[in-house]
C-alpha cells in the first residue's frame, strides 16, 4: 500500500543512525508522512550478511499495511515446527508452533535476513542515504540536535534516532551527557551478557535435489544438539541449525556456548554481522551429517565465503531508551538473544510506535519532543522486557549445554501441555501494533487483540518462544 499522508503540522527534520532494519523500517513510515529524514550509516556498502529470521502473525498486520507482506511472502516459506536431534541425528522431539496460525490468522513466515533487508531497501530513496559516516559525538541545545562525525562533517536538525545496534555510539554520547548530570540509572553502564557466539551464512547448494525439504510445501526449524567439544582450546559446541528455505537456498548457523573461563579472557569488540570467521571451527564440523541431506561441509562450501559472518550473541534490556532530543531504537535499546526469533519483530515495533509518535506531534518543541519519545517507551518498553525474557528462556532451550538447561530442554520437548503453549501463543500474538495513519487491518484469528496504544502486557506463562 503505497501512499503519503502528510502531516497537518510542521514537520521535524529526522536524523536516523543505522540502516539496520529498525533504521531502514522508520524510514519507510516517516517517508510515507512526508517527513524528511536522512539515513547516516557508518558501513562502506550494505552487505548481505545474516541467516535465517523468522516473523510470526504479530508483526504482519503492519507490513500489509506497508505493502511488504506480499513481497515477503514471495521469498519466504511457511514453517510450522522446531525439530531438534542429537549429533547422530536421533529426533529428540518437536515443538509445534502451528497455534500462530490459529490466534493470529497467518502462517509463520521463515526467510533469510538478506532477503528482507533488500525488500526494505528498495524503499528508501537512495539520494535519503549516505554511507562511511561514522558518529562520534552529538551536541543538543534547546531548538537543535547535532552530530558530529569521524570525516569531519556535521549535521544538524530536530530528532535524533540512534538505530546503530549493540554497540550505538548514538546511545554511548547520549548515556555520555545523561551520566555527567547523574540522571542515569547504573545498570546502563553495565557490561552486556554474552553467553555464546555463531557463525551464520546462507547456502545455495548446486544440486538442490538433493535436498528433498527445499520442495516442500512447509519448511521447518532443524535444530541439532550437540555435547561438550572435544578440543579444550576452544568454547564447548552448543549446537547448529539448518533451515530450507525459499530460492532453493538453506541457511545455517553454528553456535558456541561460551565457557566460563572463556568469557573471562573474551576482550570483545564490535563484530555485529561482520565478516569475521573461524574457518577451523567450521572444519572440524564438516564430516558432520545435515537434517536435510548431505554433510555440514557441503552447506559450508556452497557458501560465499565473504558473506559467512561470525557474531557474538549479547544480551541487554537498557533502562533508559532517550534524553532531550534523542531516542533509541532496536538493538541500540534492548539486545536479544536471537533464539526467540524476537529481535528483528522488536526493532520493527520500535520503529513503527515511535513514528506514529512523531505523526501525533503538534509542533517540534522539546517539550513534544519529549512527550512524544516518553509515550514511545511506555507503549514498548513492557514489551520489550518479555521479548527480551523470551529470547533469553529460549536461548536455553535452543542451545543451551548446562545441567540444568538439558534438563529444561527436555521438559518443554517431552512434558510441555498443549494448553499451556496455547495460551503462551494467544498472549504473545494479542499485541499487533499497526500504523496510525493507514486503515487498520481486521483481526483473522481466533485470538484477542489488544488496542492500539497499550502500554503493557502481561508476562508469558513460560520462557518458550521458539
Amino acid at each position: 500500500m503505497e501512499q503519503q499522508v502528510p502531516m497537518a503540522t510542521p514537520r521535524p527534520e529526522v536524523f536516523i543512525i543505522g540502516a539496520g532494519i529498525a533504521g531502514l523500517t522508520l524510514a519507510i513510515l516517516l517517508e510515507q508522512i512526508n517527513v524528511p529524514y536522512h539515513i547516516f550509516e557508518r558501513a562502506s556498502e550494505v552487505r548481505p550478511l545474516g541467516s535465517a529470521m523468522a516473523l510470526e502473525g504479530n508483526i504482519f498486520p503492519a507490513l500489509e499495511q506497508l505493502g511488504i507482506y506480499e513481497e515477503l511472502q514471495q521469498v519466504s516459506k511457511t514453517y510450522v515446527s522446531v525439530d531438534f536431534y542429537n549429533a547422530e541425528l536421533k529426533k529428540l522431539g518437536c515443538v509445534n508452533i502451528k497455534e500462530n496460525r490459529v490466534a493470529s490468522g497467518y502462517h509463520n513466515l521463515i526467510f533469510s535476513r538478506p532477503k528482507l533487508y533488500e525488500i526494505l531497501l528498495r524503499r528508501v530513496p537512495a539520494h535519503k542515504m549516505t554511507f562511511r559516516k561514522k558518529v562520534l559525538r552529538t551536541e543538543e541545545s534547546d531548538s537543535k540536535v547535532t552530530i558530529y562525525c569521524s570525516d569531519d562533517t556535521s549535521y544538524t536538525g530536530d530528532i535524533l534516532v540512534g538505530a546503530d545496534g549493540t554497540y550505538s555510539g548514538v546511545r554511548q554520547n547520549m548515556y555520555k551527557h545523561m551520566d555527567e548530570k547523574g540522571l542515569l540509572p547504573k545498570s546502563d553502564l553495565e557490561e552486556f551478557s554474552i553467553g555464546y557466539t555463531t557463525i551464520v551464512g546462507v547456502a545455495t547448494p548446486p544440486n538442490p535435489e538433493k535436498y528433498p525439504q527445499l520442495s516442500a510445501e512447509h519448511s521447518c526449524f532443524n535444530q541439532i544438539i550437540y555435547k561438550d567439544g572435544a578440543n579444550a582450546s576452544i568454547p564447548w559446541i552448543a549446537n547448529c541449525y539448518v533451515v530450507a528455505g525459499a530460492d532453493n537456498q538453506i541457511s545455517w548457523g553454528f553456535g558456541q556456548q561460551l565457557s566460563e573461563s572463556y568469557l573471562r579472557d573474551l576482550q570483545f569488540r564490535n563484530s555485529e554481522w561482520g565478516p569475521e570467521k573461524d574457518d577451523n571451527t567450521l572444519e572440524q564440523y564438516r564430516t558432520f551429517p545435515c537434517p536435510l541431506g548431505g554433510t555440514l561441509g557441503d552447506l559450508f562450501d556452497a557458501t560465499p565465503k565473504n558473506l559467512i559472518s561470525k557474531i557474538y550473541l549479547e544480551e541487554k534490556l537498557f533502562k533508559t531508551w532517550h534524553h532531550g532530543r534523542t531516542v533509541l531504537i532496536g538493538d541500540s535499546c534492548h539486545k536479544l538473544h536471537p533464539a526467540g526469533g524476537q529481535g528483528a519483530r522488536n526493532a520493527i515495533q520500535d520503529a513503527i510506535i515511535l513514528a506514529n509518535c512523531i505523526y501525533s506531534m503538534t509542533d517540534f518543541s522539546s517539550a513534544d519532543i519529549n512527550a512524544a519519545f516518553e509515550d514511545y517507551y511506555k507503549q514498548r518498553y513492557h514489551h520489550a522486557e518479555v521479548a527480551w525474557n523470551v529470547s533469553s528462556g529460549s536461548s536455553k532451550i535452543l542451545s543451551g549445554q548446562k545441567w540444568w538447561e538439558r534438563f529444561a530442554r527436555y521438559l518443554v520437548l517431552n512434558y510441555l501441555p498443549d494448553w499451556l503453549m496455547r495460551v503462551n501463543t494467544q498472549r504473545e500474538m494479542s499485541y499487533r501494533p499497526q500504523v496510525a495513519w493507514l486503515p487498520l487491518i481486521e483481526n483473522r484469528g481466533e485470538g484477542h487483540v489488544l488496542p492500539q496504544g497499550f502500554e503493557s502486557v502481561e508476562a508469558p506463562a513460560v520462557a518458550v518462544g521458539i
